[in-house]
């Protein structure tokens, strides 16, 4: 799959945090009250920001298997989880996966819970469905939070927000490394696909929210959509550079706001204990 860089992960994950529908959690966290423990796999873990929002919620012995294919981010997660906690009551190992051709190896053993984060909106459905069949088979709940769901809000608007908004849209649905991707169609697919699969489903929307203060995330944003403008809508490069000159003035003035909407979803097999 395309990797992303540990800068990028590092901006992203305090927003991420903030955006996690707490409802959502507390369904997580509900499933597996009175537990004394539980063994968690993170799939696509990047540096382990999963477990580091979700871990108070769970129960007091934890032990996290983080799965990744990026060698340089699964050495940062294993050198963070120190200073989480020590065992017994948490113990965290990092396993290198290429999650397209070995998913199944990643969910070997005894495990509670499949956890992701900003992960579905990159797969095909063909990838979708099988981890959805794998997880089923071996009776596992699921906490899929922050799949994009091509919602975005910018204030002030500007010419050409539409088109560039439409043209990331359009980008988000070629292969990521899994196929071409569900991009913003992921999160109600999954949702079926869990459903039809005998799962029921709590999910909510866990938009990122910038303000005035938030300037280097979105120019960040800002600056990704005007490189796949050229690619995806078929824009003049002046127009492009125009529009993000305009958008920066905006942050530069501190006038700009942006709504990036996400979905979280946890799915558990109808019946479980």
């Amino acid at each position: 799959m395309s990797g992303f860089s540990a800068e990028w992960l590092a901006l992203r994950e305090p927003y991420d945090l903030a955006a996690r529908d707490a409802g959502v959690l507390d369904a997580v966290a509900g499933a597996f009250r009175g537990h004394a423990s539980i063994a968690i796999v993170d799939l696509a873990c990047g540096t382990g920001s999963t477990l580091r929002a979700i871990r108070h919620k769970l129960p007091p012995r934890q032990s996290w298997r983080l799965v990744d294919n990026d060698l340089g981010l699964l050495a940062q997660a294993s050198a963070l989880a120190p200073s989480l906690g020590r065992p017994p009551q948490l113990t965290v190992i990092t396993r290198p996966v290429d999650l397209v051709r070995d998913l199944e190896l990643a969910l070997e053993g005894p495990l509670d819970l499949v956890t992701t984060s900003a992960l579905l909106d990159l797969v095909s459905p063909e990838w979708l469905d099988r981890l959805i069949v794998e997880a089923a088979a071996r009776r596992l709940p699921v906490y899929a939070a922050l799949s994009y769901d091509g919602r975005v809000m910018i204030d002030p608007e500007e010419r050409f927000d539409r088109e560039l908004v439409a043209g990331f849209n359009l980008h988000q649905r070629t292969d990521k490394g899994f196929g071409p991707a569900l991009g913003p169609a992921a999160a109600a697919r999954a949702i079926e696909r869990f459903e039809h699969f005998g799962y029921g489903v709590v999910h909510e929307r866990s938009d990122w929210v910038f303000g005035a203060d938030d300037r280097d995330i979105q120019d960040g944003l800002f600056a990704g959509w005007a490189g796949l403008g050229a690619l995806t809508m078929g824009l003049a490069a002046d127009e492009i550079a125009g529009w993000l000159a305009r958008r920066r003035a905006h942050l530069a003035a501190g006038r700009s706001s942006l709504r990036v909407g996400h979905v979280d979803i946890f799915a558990r097999p109808i019946g479980a204990r």
